[in-house]
């Protein structure tokens, strides 16, 4: 069922991309998150975290993941100090259990197709390492919709900076003024925004605890599919 959202005010050429974000967009991941954290944190006699504790920090790459997550366990030199250690544990954690604790959002087959169908390029850009964001695509049998993957590791910078979508619009060859980036959370809209790309948020991942409607972005869409529509209506007026 579609929710009640003004649609989507476009302006600028026809799409040709869409870049789409990952962990909260198209796939839930907080459990695994949490599975993950626990795992380190266990190992650092320190108590564990919940799922509503990990989606508030949930966005904006590992290292914030890990520092948020001990800043409230240990004294801040300390937590310092087992930063390095930490994330070796996690990351090694989180590899055993990647993808056994998630679940695929409503409609996101069902958009990737339509906008494939539709002649669009797509790209997946997260904040997520490179490694476990394609292993999870595969996993989900989405990663033949995308030509160009992009994780958190993949450059010098991730999201809100927007490198990691003017790269992936270069390598799909494509002008970021003709591209329509869709994501869960405001880094999304940032780095779209950025860009010089049109952007679209869905309503339903983690965007740090705060409400959707506090996004600057072109629309809110219940659903990938719907962002699909969305596109497509703005093609024919263009």
């Amino acid at each position: 069922m579609t929710a009640p959202y003004p649609a989507p005010a476009f302006i600028g050429p026809r799409v040709e991309a869409a870049i789409i974000d990952l962990d909260g967009t198209m796939i839930d991941t907080a459990d695994d998150f949490t599975a993950g954290l626990n795992g380190m944190l266990a190992q650092l006699d320190a108590e564990e975290t919940t799922r509503e504790e990990v989606v508030g920090y949930v966005g904006k790459g590992s290292e914030h993941l890990i520092r948020s997550v001990l800043a409230p366990r240990f004294e801040a030199e300390y937590a310092q100090q087992r930063f390095d250690e930490a994330l070796a544990l996690y990351q090694a954690e989180y590899a055993k259990i990647n993808g056994v604790h998630t679940r695929l959002y409503p409609d996101v087959e069902a958009g990737l197709r339509a906008l494939r169908d539709a002649g669009l390029k797509l790209a997946c850009v997260t904040n997520k390492p490179h490694r476990f964001a394609l292993e999870l695509l595969r996993q989900y049998r989405l990663a033949p919709y995308f030509s160009v993957v992009v994780g958190g590791d993949s450059l010098a910078k991730k999201k809100p900076d927007p490198l990691p979508m003017l790269t992936a619009a270069a390598q799909l060859g494509v002008e970021p003024r003709a591209t329509v980036a869709i994501g869960d959370s405001e880094n999304d809209a940032l780095a779209g925004r950025a860009a010089g790309m049109a952007t679209l948020t869905v309503p339903y991942g983690y965007n740090h605890g705060q409400a959707i409607q506090t996004i600057k972005s072109d629309g809110i869409v219940a659903s990938l599919l719907d962002a699909a529509k969305a596109i497509a209506a703005h093609q024919s007026t263009t």
